[in-house]
């Protein structure tokens, strides 16, 4: 329950960070999206209020004769406008806006000043409250009494012979610019915590992801564990039951003592060979690369394994040859103690496990590359669903067998950990109840050491 509540936590807490981190994201997203999308309009919309100033600036430069004078052909381009003076000035502000016949737009306003800077005239939808001060800035942003934002420019008119008339002022309304940003932000206010809801379900779930191979490796070292415990356990407890019945014996007879310290040595046996094998796992965990590597000869391997185990392989009724289809030595680089020790866990495997009258075969070739060693046999085989945990540590298809015949469940761990190290691969083909077969590859060049050639060929120099 610890355990799997500490593992909640982790993934909690990285759920959290997924959030955190991908709300600052997208909070910086969308202030980077809104502020383009309000560039871009201003933009657009300075292009709009240029284009219609100049427009209307052109066509009621060309009319003008004397400057500070309204010439009554301005009033049949702007219809109905209002003079300084005259009360539609009053109406105006409260009636309802004015269409421009020049430009068709209802959100416009155009104001006339003199040289002097005194408004002379006003049309189109001028609004209520906004300053009538004169000012020649070319762009400017005003607000009305209400708060409501105009954007207008301010251009320079001149008569037809070319004499300052005074400034026209064309500005529109910016109702809708920023009625449209507004809908933006809403849409970000709305949608981020939307999104961060999501975002959190996502995170919740790429953290499960992440913690699925830190929670396998932690139950492999649970039940590593516990595994090492029991195969510890069974000869230490062996040993101690032993040792009681000799000291309850009052006399014991030479051969009665002789028969209790042999027991004894071959659980110690049994102790020393797993402690061993332990070791040499983690040595092979912690240090990929051999620390001796020798220029070693895969044939005079096979050869010596072939004779070393004729006899094991006679007393249990098996037929042990080995099948060399290469007629040039092959040789790799690596520790050949190592690789004894590999083939030899192959080999007593298939013997093993191979009942009498049954064939085990080694076959020596090579693949591009690669050396290539088969060890087959004609044993019980290994079921599909087995095969994929055959390497794991202790994992044992047969355990009864297994343990009848003094085996740990670390042989193939080991094989397949030495594979690795000289940077080979180990795969296994079987049928249940008909054999298996064991591939092993191993690079002819394991890495490019010329001093460990070197140190072999003077090895060989000196011996002759």
């Amino acid at each position: 329950m610890n355990q799997n509540r500490l593992f909640q936590q982790t993934r909690l807490h990285l759920t959290l960070w997924y959030a955190l981190v991908m709300a600052v994201i997208l909070s910086l997203c969308g202030y980077s999206i809104y502020r383009v999308v309000s560039h871009v309009h201003w933009l657009t919309l300075d292009r709009e209020l240029e284009s219609v100033a100049g427009t209307l600036h052109d066509s009621i430069e060309l009319k003008l004769q004397q400057p500070g004078k309204l010439e009554p052909v301005i009033q049949q381009l702007l219809p109905n406008i209002c003079v300084v003076g005259k009360s539609c000035i009053q109406e105006l502000s409260s009636s309802p806006r004015h269409v421009l016949s020049a430009i068709n737009q209802s959100d416009y306003y155009v104001r006339f000043f003199d040289n002097s800077g005194r408004l002379m005239a006003i049309a189109g939808a001028h609004p209520n409250g906004l300053s009538l001060d004169f000012n020649n800035e070319p762009w400017q942003t005003l607000k009305d009494n209400k708060g409501n934002l105009y954007h207008q420019i301010s251009f320079v008119l001149h008569t037809q012979d070319h004499r300052d008339w005074g400034y026209i002022q064309v500005g529109r309304s910016l109702a809708d610019f920023t009625s449209y940003l507004d809908a933006i932000k809403l849409t970000f206010v709305l949608g981020l915590p939307i999104s961060l809801g999501l975002i959190g379900l996502a995170s919740w779930w790429l953290a499960g992801l992440a913690m699925q191979p830190i929670y396998r490796s932690y139950k492999q070292i649970q039940q590593f564990t516990a595994d090492a415990a029991h195969e510890l356990r069974t000869p230490l407890a062996a040993t101690q039951a032993t040792v009681e019945s000799a000291l309850l014996m009052s006399q014991q007879k030479p051969t009665e003592a002789g028969e209790i310290l042999r027991t004894i040595q071959r659980q110690n046996q049994r102790l020393t060979t797993l402690v061993t094998d332990l070791l040499l796992l983690t040595r092979l965990d912690r240090q990929p690369l051999p620390r001796q590597s020798d220029i070693c000869s895969l044939n005079d391997i096979i050869d010596d394994l072939r004779e070393e185990f004729a006899a094991l392989a006679i007393a249990s009724g098996v037929v042990l040859t080995s099948s060399v289809r290469v007629s040039t030595p092959l040789n790799v680089i690596g520790n050949e103690d190592q690789l004894y020790r590999l083939f030899s866990n192959l080999i007593v495997n298939a013997i093993q496990y191979t009942p009498q009258g049954g064939k085990v075969t080694i076959f020596l070739d090579r693949s591009d590359n690669y050396a290539v060693i088969q060890v087959q046999d004609t044993g019980i085989g290994i079921p599909q669903q087995e095969i994929l945990r055959i390497f794991d540590r202790f994992y044992r298809v047969h355990s009864d067998r297994s343990r009848m015949t003094g085996g740990s469940g670390l042989g193939l761990a080991i094989a397949q950990a030495i594979v690795h190290a000289h940077h080979g691969s180990i795969n296994v083909q079987s049928e249940f109840t008909k054999g298996s077969n064991f591939i092993v590859k191993l690079p002819f060049d394991l890495r490019p050491i010329d001093h460990v050639r070197f140190a072999y060929l003077w090895k060989m120099l000196c011996r002759h």
